[in-house]
C-alpha cells in the first residue's frame, strides 16, 4: 500500500509540475515557456441508412472438357448467349463488365503417383449493375435458363451517396463535440478550439453476398430478391482543446 501511494503521488506531482509554466533562466534573463494546452481526441460515427437504389450481380458460365480448345470453345457459346440475353433484359452496355476469365488443367491426384490430367475447366464471369432491382429475380433466372451456371450476388447499394454521406458527416460531428463537453464537464474543464479535424468513410453496410451454383435449367419461379436498406458510415476524429 506504501509503495501504491507513492508512485501516485510521485504521478500527479509530475502532472502539476508539467502544467506549471516553467521558468527558463539565462544569465541577467528570465522567461516564461508556455506550458503545452490540453487536448482531448474524440472518435465519433454517423450513420445513416437509405433503400438501395443499384445492386451488383455477377454471372458466368464454367464448362469442362477433355482439352482446353474444347472447354474454351463451349465455354464461350454459352457465355455469348447469357451476354445476349442480359442486354435482352434492358441491362445496359455501360452496366455489363466481363471481370474474369480463366482456364485451368484438372488433374487426378493418387498416391504415390504423378498428377494425372483429366481435362480442362474454362470459366467466364460478368458483373452486372442493376437498376431496375424489381427486375432482379427475373434476370436472374433467365440467365440459368441460357447457361449461366454460377451467380453471385446481389450486393446492393446507392448510386449517388453524396448526400446520405453529407448528412452522416453533420451527425459525426455533433456526436463528437457532444461526447467531448461531456468528458470536459467531468474533469471541471471547458470545450475550447477545435485542433484537427479527419475523416475516415466506411463502405456501405449490406446482406454478405449469396454465392450459388445454379443447374442449367431455370426454376418455375423467379428467386425473391428484397433489397432491405444499406448502412452508410462515415467515422470522424476530432481533437478538442480543453480550458
Amino acid at each position: 500500500m506504501t509503495i501504491r501511494r507513492s508512485a501516485v503521488s510521485a504521478a500527479l506531482a509530475a502532472s502539476l509540475a508539467a502544467a506549471v509554466p516553467a521558468m527558463a533562466q539565462v544569465p541577467g534573463q528570465t522567461f516564461t515557456v508556455a506550458a503545452a494546452p490540453t487536448t482531448l481526441t474524440i472518435v465519433a460515427e454517423g450513420r445513416v441508412t437509405r433503400a438501395p437504389d443499384v445492386a451488383e450481380v455477377s454471372g458466368g458460365v464454367v464448362t469442362t472438357a477433355a482439352t482446353a480448345a474444347a472447354a474454351m470453345s463451349e465455354n464461350a457459346t454459352r457465355m455469348t448467349a447469357v451476354v445476349a440475353a442480359i442486354r435482352k433484359a434492358g441491362v445496359a452496355d455501360r452496366d455489363i463488365q466481363t471481370s474474369g476469365l480463366n482456364l485451368q488443367a484438372q488433374y487426378r491426384y493418387e498416391n504415390n503417383q504423378a498428377p494425372i490430367l483429366t481435362g480442362y475447366q474454362a470459366s467466364n464471369t460478368v458483373k452486372l449493375r442493376l437498376r431496375k432491382l424489381a427486375d432482379a429475380g427475373r434476370l436472374l433466372d433467365t440467365l440459368v435458363a441460357v447457361g449461366a451456371n454460377q451467380l453471385n450476388g446481389p450486393v446492393f447499394s446507392i448510386d449517388d451517396d453524396t448526400g446520405a454521406l453529407d448528412e452522416a458527416r453533420i451527425q459525426a460531428v455533433a456526436t463528437a463535440r457532444k461526447r467531448a463537453e461531456l468528458y470536459a464537464r467531468a474533469a471541471g474543464l471547458k470545450i475550447g478550439r477545435i485542433v484537427r479535424i479527419s475523416e475516415v468513410a466506411g463502405a456501405p453496410e449490406e446482406p454478405r453476398p449469396m454465392a450459388m451454383t445454379m443447374r442449367a435449367k431455370a426454376s418455375d419461379a423467379a428467386p425473391p430478391v428484397e433489397p432491405g436498406e444499406v448502412a452508410l458510415t462515415v467515422d470522424v476524429t476530432m481533437v478538442f482543446e480543453l480550458q
